[in-house]
C-alpha cells in the first residue's frame, strides 16, 4: 500500500498525491484564500461540491479544487462579479471563451464583467446626486460593447430612470 502512494507524483499540498482530496483549510492555504470565502462560494457556484464527513467536515476532490481556482481567476483577476461568473461556469466557459473563440457569437460583455464600460459612462441627471466611481486603476479596460446589446442597455436605462422619476415625485 506505501508503495503504490510512494509511486504517484506528489504536489505541495502537504506531499497529498494530486488526486488526493483536500480539507478546507488545505484548499484555503493553497488557493490564499480564507475559509469562510469557501464555504460562501458553495452557495453561490452549484459547481463546488465537496464531500461532507461525519461533524460536517468537507473534503474537495480535485476537480472542486480546479473549479474554485477558475472562480477565484474570475472574480480577483479578471474582475467578474459572482453572477458573472456564474454565467460563464453553467455555459462551461473557459477564458478562451470570453474572446468568441469557441465559435458563435459570444463577448466578454455578455457574462457581465465588474466595470461598467469604459466608453460614455451614464451621466447623473440634475436631481440625482453624484455616484461614486466603481473604477479602480488596478481593472483591466472594458472590451467594446456589442452594439445592439449597448441600445438595449440604454433603453433599459431610460425605462429605470423614468420608474425612478416616478417614485421620487410620489414620494415628495
Amino acid at each position: 500500500m506505501a508503495e503504490s502512494a510512494d509511486r504517484r507524483p506528489m504536489d505541495r499540498a502537504g506531499g497529498k498525491s494530486p488526486t488526493a482530496y483536500r480539507t478546507i483549510s488545505e484548499v484555503a492555504e493553497d488557493l490564499d484564500l480564507p475559509q469562510h470565502v469557501l464555504r460562501f462560494w458553495e452557495t453561490r457556484f452549484q459547481q463546488i461540491k465537496p464531500l461532507k464527513r461525519g461533524g460536517g467536515r468537507r473534503y474537495y476532490r480535485p476537480e472542486d479544487v480546479e473549479v474554485i481556482r477558475r472562480i477565484r481567476s474570475l472574480l480577483y483577476t479578471e474582475g467578474y462579479t459572482i453572477k458573472g461568473a456564474q454565467r460563464l461556469l453553467r455555459r462551461g466557459g473557459s477564458k478562451d471563451d470570453t474572446a468568441g473563440s469557441r465559435g458563435g457569437k459570444t463577448t466578454k460583455a455578455d457574462p457581465t464583467p465588474a466595470q461598467p464600460p469604459a466608453e460614455s459612462p451614464p451621466q447623473p441627471s440634475a436631481e440625482s446626486p453624484p455616484q461614486p466611481s466603481a473604477e479602480s486603476s488596478t481593472q483591466p479596460p472594458a472590451a467594446p460593447m456589442d452594439p445592439d446589446l449597448r441600445a438595449e442597455l440604454k433603453t433599459i436605462l431610460e425605462e429605470l430612470e423614468g420608474i425612478q422619476s416616478v417614485l421620487r415625485d410620489s414620494t415628495v
